[in-house]
């Protein structure tokens, strides 16, 4: 069993913001894989399926970011599953819009969603999908520019690098963290 969790804020205000990203990958993977993530279950919408004989579970916490350890945690607890077989995709101030970094551990970087992961979870050996959206203009505050829109000339970055990430979270359904970082790292 495959935990695949995208990190972003549930209000329809913060749908379309870079802070979003992983909310936006999730809908996609589950749109392209017919998967409804629709159900509320342990502080998230889920959605389940079989892949490749593989059963999954997409996952985006209702906690807002800065909590989303609470849902990770829920889930994981719940459905007894080993963080090597969890994937948490977020965005990423420090990496280029459209760049994308595979590890399967590692720090917070300063993102408070996983900063409240590892709290919940007392590891930070998760794997992980980091999504560049680049760092804000000097004028702009770091929260104002993760909670805005990404512009319409960054549309086609936006969508390329969601197929990528799309891509790389079958790669690790069907193989590893290992495979996903030798193939789109």
């Amino acid at each position: 069993m495959k935990l695949i969790v995208g990190l972003g804020n549930p209000d329809f205000k913060y749908s379309k913001t870079r802070h979003n990203i992983g909310f936006r990958i999730i809908d996609e993977f589950a749109n392209q894989y017919q998967i409804k993530v629709n159900k509320e279950e342990k502080k998230a919408l889920i959605g389940k399926s079989y892949l490749q004989g593989e059963k999954v579970i997409l996952a985006k916490p209702q906690t807002y970011m800065n909590n989303s350890g609470q849902a990770v945690g829920e889930l994981i607890r719940w459905y007894d599953i080993e963080l090597e077989d969890v994937l948490i995709i977020y965005d990423d101030l420090d990496l280029e819009l459209g760049q994308l970094r595979v590890r399967p551990s590692g720090g917070h970087g300063g993102h408070n969603g996983m900063k409240s992961i590892f709290n919940h979870l007392n590891n930070k050996s998760i794997p992980r999908i980091r999504v560049g959206i680049g760092r804000p203009p000097e004028y702009m505050t770091v929260t104002d520019y993760v909670l805005g829109k990404f512009s319409k000339e960054n549309r086609n970055k936006v969508k390329k690098i969601t197929s990528k990430a799309v891509d790389a979270i079958y790669e690790f359904l069907v193989n590893d963290i290992n495979s996903v970082m030798n193939n789109f790292n």
